[in-house]
């Protein structure tokens, strides 16, 4: 339970429910369930729990075979994640890397191995990986361990195993093949079936779904272009924990949008505060989980974002259900890693519904962007009237310049004035982009304002280092606020950016500061600042 409130889980999928119960007192389990339904967490929990009760457990413990080397890293990273505070060791082995970096591994002692089971049966074979110790099997994905041709291999590594052990076997089908397995090495299984949710027809709502495959790390990046081509009057945006829910807010809120969260962690309070601010337009953009936005029905709300691809097609189906109600049309974006892919076609299959993968918008895009809503806007003040009073400064410029020319000024102005012509570079889609770093609690590290100039009273410091120096708003306030003797509450961290950073700093002390931050290593090293030439 720390492990899972730690990671913000909130309810267990219905695999869970069922699995854990019976994997806690040591049953042997059959479990058939789709790709995408929590199946990791449903054996991989109970396993966690097992052996923290143990504190002289033997190693290694446990085996889980799957089919494929990032099925391996992705079961290893959860093991690792729910066992981190019990100690629990778990260890990847895969085809692919090297026997030596496995080989010691396995030697400094491994609760869990995770492994596809070719490698795993090269060490058996090798005497570098000894299974007589083992208390646990769990087969994972076993339908596709089959059509690989594995499961001789499994029924090798099954006849290592001390024969009063628990199994796990874990399959989206049953074919014959793995149904004789189970019976000949399941003792008494406990057999659970979690139907695929039938959806009524024309349930999934049909609203313009577009998805963009990017990295992981370049998923904020990725969102910012996003809302800045979308121009969203309202958005959900979808995060699988509410761990996630309450950064990706706090960074949205860090670059200057208007953003709530909304997580069971919320009391009906808190939950109602942030529903009144959205349906009143106080906020622009509510970051929350699957569970916390089920029923919600706001009539502002334009556009869903899947800033995580959900595991199941039917919490897809329930997101973009938010948009798209009562005749309203509705646009439903997701961003989804390379290896989630496969998840994209599971919810184009149940909702049978295409979902267009599209390139990311450029800079070039961007621009026209803004300035077609640029044009919309000049064109709605036309029809909405009421412009006499302005016609005299046109009528004067009018003749001094030609009238054309007045109105693109008049539109460069209008332009500017809406915060649209700000840079942009490509830059900001790099591979080594990491999400905006969280601002340092107790100092006024607040969002970027629109313009560059500092606010009444402060100036603006410019500084040669930023997120991809690993810099952080507290390593900027602690250098300043330790060597030059400010206060904390007198030092804005105003942005960071990838390679420079915006500080605010009271005025009659600017050029203390600058001398001290180029005397002063900030995270190992030196840096340079001056004013920053927008003021």
């Amino acid at each position: 339970m720390a492990a899972l409130n730690q990671l913000g889980y909130e309810e267990p999928t219905p695999i869970q429910r069922e699995a854990i119960p019976p994997l806690l007192l040591g049953r042997d389990l059959v479990g058939q369930a789709a790709t995408g339904t929590g199946k990791t967490a449903a054996f991989a929990l109970p396993l966690v729990q097992r052996l923290a009760s143990q504190p002289d457990r033997v190693r290694p413990s446990a085996i889980v075979l799957v089919p494929t080397r990032e099925l391996c890293m992705q079961v290893a990273e959860a093991v690792h994640r729910y066992g981190k505070s019990a100690g629990i060791v778990a260890l990847p082995v895969y085809g692919g890397q090297a026997y030596a970096q496995q080989i010691r591994g396995l030697r400094r002692g491994v609760d869990v191995v995770i492994a596809t089971p070719g490698r795993a049966l090269d060490h058996i074979r090798q005497g570098t990986l000894r299974l007589d110790t083992i208390l646990t099997v769990v087969l994972d994905e076993a339908d596709e361990m089959l059509d690989m041709g594995f499961m001789e291999d499994i029924e090798t590594i099954l006849g290592q195993t001390p024969k009063e052990r628990q199994v796990v076997l874990f399959s989206a089908t049953l074919p014959a093949r793995i149904a004789a397995v189970a019976k000949r090495h399941l003792k008494d299984a406990v057999q659970i079936k979690i139907a695929r949710e039938t959806l009524a027809k024309g349930a999934a709502p049909k609203v313009r779904q577009t998805a963009y495959i990017v990295t992981r790390a370049q998923k904020m990046a990725a969102l910012g272009r996003v809302l800045d081509i979308e121009n969203p009057v309202a958005a959900l945006i979808f995060c699988r924990t509410r761990t996630e829910v309450d950064l990706l807010a706090e960074t949205l809120n860090a670059r200057g949008q208007r953003a709530e969260a909304l997580h069971g962690g919320l009391n009906q309070v808190q939950r109602d505060r942030v529903l009144k601010k959205l349906r009143g337009g106080e906020a622009d953009l509510v970051v929350a989980t699957d569970v916390a936005a089920r029923g919600l029905d706001i009539e502002r709300l334009t556009h869903v974002i899947n800033y995580d691809v959900p595991a199941a097609a039917e919490d897809y189906i329930h997101r973009i259900g938010r948009v798209g109600r009562a005749g309203r049309e509705g646009i439903a974006v997701t961003l989804a890693e390379p290896r989630e892919q496969r998840l994209l076609r599971n919810i184009e299959f149940a909702t049978k519904q295409k979902i267009g993968i599209a390139k990311l918008p450029t800079v070039a895009d961007l621009h026209a962007r803004r300035l077609e809503l640029t044009r919309v806007a000049v064109r709605e003040a036309l029809v909405g009237g009421e412009l006499e009073r302005f016609r005299v400064v046109v009528e004067a410029l009018s003749n001094e310049f030609d009238i054309m020319d007045v109105a693109l000024a008049a539109v460069k102005f209008a332009h500017a004035a809406s915060g649209s012509d700000k840079e942009e570079t490509e830059e900001i889609l790099s591979p080594s982009l990491a999400p905006e770093p969280r601002p340092a609690k107790g100092h006024n590290a607040r969002p970027p304002a629109k313009g560059r100039g500092a606010s009444g009273g402060m100036v603006r410091i410019f500084i040669n280092a930023g997120r991809e120096a690993g810099m952080r708003p507290q390593d900027f306030v602690g250098a300043i606020a330790n060597e030059a003797g400010l206060a904390g509450n007198e030092i804005s961290v105003v942005d960071i950016a990838d390679r420079f950073s915006l500080v605010e700093v009271p005025q009659d002390r600017a050029d203390e500061v600058i001398e001290t931050l180029e005397k002063t290593r900030i995270r190992g090293r030196r840096v340079l600042a001056r004013r920053d030439r927008h003021e």
